[in-house]
């Protein structure tokens, strides 16, 4: 699995998590997020999109995203949970990470892509019950701007 940041280009998932503790490093003191989302389009096939987004509070931040391509599925609530799956499973992997050396104080948001408008809204409550039930912050729309980031690179 490869990453890409706007600035630096293509790193691997290791790369992209030394990025991040070196932004830490610069400023250890102040206030972090650490978020994740993911977003897709659908097409001749899906991509789907998943950023990871480190928001130095108040400063701005860095991201980086990667991409997946997989055939078309049948319907918008099998993509959706294929986002959060998405999302759920770099969560995981950054959440090991970061215990593993002595970060476990910065928490991971995941940023889902529905909202209480439009089709995705009979989804909510299933979706963040199980980010939830899986240790992690979830964020909705219009508070998921770490599916934005996402949704800007999967068109």
């Amino acid at each position: 699995m490869h990453f890409i940041n706007p600035t630096k280009g293509s790193m691997s998932f290791d790369e992209m998590f030394q990025d991040i503790l070196d932004f830490i490093a610069e400023n250890p003191d102040s206030q972090y997020k650490l978020i994740v989302g993911s977003d897709s389009q659908s097409r001749e096939q899906v991509c789907f999109v998943t950023a990871v987004v480190i928001h130095h509070i108040g400063k701005g931040g860095r991201y980086y995203y990667t991409r997946t391509y997989v055939r078309k599925m049948p319907s918008i609530k099998q993509r959706i949970f294929y986002e959060a799956h998405l999302s759920l499973d770099i969560a995981s992997k950054l959440a090991a990470r970061l215990s593993c050396t002595g970060h476990s104080d910065l928490n991971v948001e995941i940023h889902l892509d529905v909202g209480r408008n439009g089709q995705t809204r009979t989804m909510i409550k299933e979706l963040v019950a199980q980010i939830t039930g899986s240790g992690f912050a979830a964020k909705i729309k219009p508070d998921a701007y770490g599916a934005q980031v996402a949704d800007k690179h999967s068109k």
